[in-house]
């Protein structure tokens, strides 16, 4: 045998004795060769049943789909969804379920900050990932303390920081009042907002809280008008957004006024509170509105209607976290493939977290999401809108929180 043969054959005996490990498959508990167990608590029932049913029952859609297609990289996902009526204890009772009792490999999109607070801890001392989970305390992105818990909203400190910086370009005088939830949904968002601001923090002349069970905002709203605030902005919820649009329209007040990301749905909060009374809104987007004329013929919007209308039917287009639920099922899928026959929770994690300019599916222009070992942060840039009575018109380029 002359020399280049044996150089084939030993390049040939390598490649055969190393092609078993190459190709072997590594599972933990949840995966195998054909299925793939994933969990979910969400509020079915209780105060946030509202928006936790609709979006809940995207995500049993989506899942129902893809095993229709036959799965992912030929595996049926299992999917077991409990209820945890928005209560800590009860999310905690049914991560403990997930965990050791259906075996999942992974808790995926569960909503709300109050949820994942309770169960972070208990995931994280198991070692088992709570994956995309939809909540923008900044919390959620400390991958030292809790390296398996990997956030898939924009939090509310980068929504803070990009407002700052849209507010210093528009209008570097203005006479800021912010109207904030008294708690981390409202204070991340403001402390966002101080930092973007910097050296000219002292723009804020006046600010007002308000609680979750308030039945109204209205007196904070006369309160910010009287300080002589020319600037509203805030970080409410649903119905408080809905008020506040509304209280500012009958007072007469002529504010720029800058609403949460979380409350721009044209469906479900600016048609309740008026359009009139809508007109000259700005907020910030990362998604498509499913509502919003602007998008009625873009083809990823039309999609994620008629998977609604099939797998879905009680969900409503319009509803904001079924929006953010598709979006996340989008991601759960990606990430998954990307794990290929490697499907160990050590795995999962890192293949959430090596994402770089991924784009998923109803992502504005300009908008993607990059994760990296160090900083979970999934989203840096967003995108600035201003409502004309109708729908959303995007307002120059992509900002960035940096």
């Amino acid at each position: 045998m002359n020399h280049i043969n044996r150089v084939l054959a030993a390049a040939a005996l390598s490649c055969l004795l190393g092609a078993p490990a190459y190709a072997q498959k590594a599972y933990d508990p949840g995966a195998s060769d054909t299925e793939i167990k994933l969990g979910q608590s969400t509020p079915l029932s209780g105060p946030a049943s509202a928006f936790g049913a609709g979006a809940g029952r995207a995500v049993v859609g989506y899942f129902e789909m893809l095993n229709g297609q036959g799965g992912i990289n030929g595996r049926k996902i299992s999917f077991t969804q409990l209820d945890n009526a928005y209560s800590a204890p009860k999310a905690v009772e049914q991560s403990r379920k997930l965990v050791e009792d259906v075996g999942i490999l992974a808790e995926v999109g569960t909503i709300g900050t109050a949820p994942n607070v309770a169960i972070q801890k208990y995931l994280n001392g198991k070692q088992v990932p709570q994956l995309f989970i939809t909540a923008g305390g900044r919390r959620f992105n400390d991958p030292k303390t809790f390296p398996w818990t990997v956030p898939l909203y924009p939090d509310f400190e980068t929504e803070g920081r990009v407002v700052a910086k849209y507010i210093l370009a528009a209008k570097p005088d203005a006479k800021i009042g912010v109207l904030y939830q008294n708690d981390d949904y409202g204070k991340d968002y403001l402390k966002g907002l101080r930092a973007g601001l910097g050296a000219k923090e002292t723009l804020i002349v006046a600010q007002a809280s308000y609680e979750l069970a308030d039945p109204t905002i209205d007196s904070q709203i006369v309160q910010l008008k009287a300080a002589g605030v020319d600037t509203l902005i805030e970080q409410s919820s649903s119905k408080a957004a809905a008020q506040s649009i509304r209280k500012v329209y009958e007072l007469g007040w002529k504010p720029l006024h800058i609403i949460g990301g979380s409350t721009a749905s044209v469906e479900t909060i600016l048609k309740p509170a008026g359009l009139e009374a809508s007109k000259g809104l700005v907020t910030t987007q990362f998604l498509k509105q499913p509502g919003d004329p602007a998008w009625a013929n873009d083809a990823e919007v039309k999609a994620y209607k008629e998977f609604l209308k099939k797998y879905a039917s009680s969900a409503n287009p319009d509803d904001y976290s079924v929006l953010v639920a598709y979006m996340n099922v989008h991601a759960i899928e990606r990430t998954l493939q990307k794990c290929g026959d490697q499907l160990t929770r050590e795995n999962l994690i890192k293949q959430a977290t090596l994402l770089h300019g991924e784009r998923l599916p109803m992502m504005l222009p300009g908008i993607s999401i990059s994760t990296k070992p160090g900083d979970y942060t999934p989203f840096r840039t967003l995108r600035i809108a201003t409502f004309d009575g109708e729908s959303w018109s995007l307002t120059g380029e992509p900002l960035s929180a940096d």
